[in-house]
């Protein structure tokens, strides 16, 4: 029998928490163990044979504490949830609760910042160094990135935009002290190890974020100061199987555009949404017959898949540049009624 006044380990509270849950909830958790993780966990469930009340009352109360430790942690940082701990359960258990946490917790940079408003945190950074910027910009979601870019004035969005591509590393002390100022100011602070960010895929989901203007802004502005780059971005930001997103006219209009070469080509590999939506804006008689070509087609280099793809793509931003299609954007601006 276990007991409340004994000293619990670690796999009976575990144990206990699964014996309460049921055998429905206990199952898929499982699915989330290792295979050493199931087989301890089995035996320890095998010997219990009862648990008193008072102990599976007290486990279930740790359990939910910590669950609420850790959604705290998400909304405002560590910070912040000792702070609702301690009204909710007291000082001692509060700090019980988080530093079992935190000694094994690993939280991302600025994850305290990704539920504040984007117009908050930038009249917080707005003055900040660029590089500064680029560092937060690039650890925040991108809608939050792309809603700070904007609001920044133009003379800086593209400096801000290529140090975002071109970030590699950043040592802990760059990161800690950069949250530091964000912490007397969300009330939060977090540190973590070493970390990877930025890259030309952070700064696409970042641009993609961002009112068409601002785009076409920085873009324009890095094809002067490093076209190669902005060449890169640029291909990142629509790719062939985003074409599912244009509405039907503009599908037409792309089709009307393309090489029929470049569409059979480009369909080789594609899903069957892509293949669907594009057949549908073609005429019965086109589509059959396009069907009928890539049922006799033999195989292709992948690579001159992809070169027709990218013509396709490169139709669709000059259609979108001309204003003769519309391709949706984040940010809500680009709804098309």
């Amino acid at each position: 029998m276990i007991k409340k006044d004994k000293r619990l380990s670690g796999k009976q509270k575990a144990a206990i928490l699964l014996i309460s849950l049921g055998p429905d909830a206990a199952s898929g958790i499982y699915k989330h163990l290792t295979e050493d993780e199931i087989e301890h966990l089995t035996l320890e469930i095998a010997g219990v044979k009862k648990v008193e009340p008072e102990a599976k009352e007290e486990v279930l109360e740790e359990f939910h504490n910590i669950a609420l430790a850790q959604d705290y942690i998400s909304q405002g940082g560590i910070g912040y949830a000792k702070s609702i701990l301690e009204r909710a359960v007291g000082m001692d258990q509060a700090n019980a609760v988080i530093n079992r946490l935190t000694s094994s917790l690993q939280v991302r940079p600025f994850d305290f910042a990704k539920r504040a408003d984007p117009m908050q945190i930038f009249n917080f950074i707005q003055n900040e160094h660029p590089q500064t910027i680029a560092l937060i910009l690039s650890y925040l979601n991108p809608q939050q990135s792309g809603k700070i870019l904007s609001a920044l004035p133009q003379e800086v969005q593209t400096d801000i935009a290529k140090r975002i591509a071109l970030m590699d590393t950043t040592s802990p002390e760059v990161i800690s002290e950069i949250e530091s100022v964000l912490e007397r100011k969300l009330s939060s602070a977090v540190s973590q190890d070493q970390t990877e960010t930025g890259g030309i895929e952070s700064v696409v989901e970042v641009l993609n974020g961002v009112d068409r203007a601002t785009e076409k802004l920085i873009l324009d502005s890095l094809e002067i100061q490093d076209p190669e780059l902005a060449e890169e971005i640029k291909k990142r930001m629509f790719v062939f199987e985003d074409i599912v997103t244009l509405d039907n006219r503009s599908i037409q209009r792309v089709i009307r555009e393309c090489e029929n070469e470049d569409l059979l080509l480009s369909m080789k590999v594609s899903t069957d949404d892509v293949k669907e939506v594009i057949f549908k804006n073609m005429s019965q008689r086109m589509a059959e017959n396009f069907k009928e070509e890539m049922e006799f087609m033999g195989p292709v280099r992948l690579r001159e898949v992809e070169e027709a793809q990218s013509r396709i793509v490169s139709s669709i931003r000059l259609l979108e540049d001309a204003g003769e299609i519309i391709v949706a954007r984040g940010g809500g601006e680009d709804v098309i009624v």
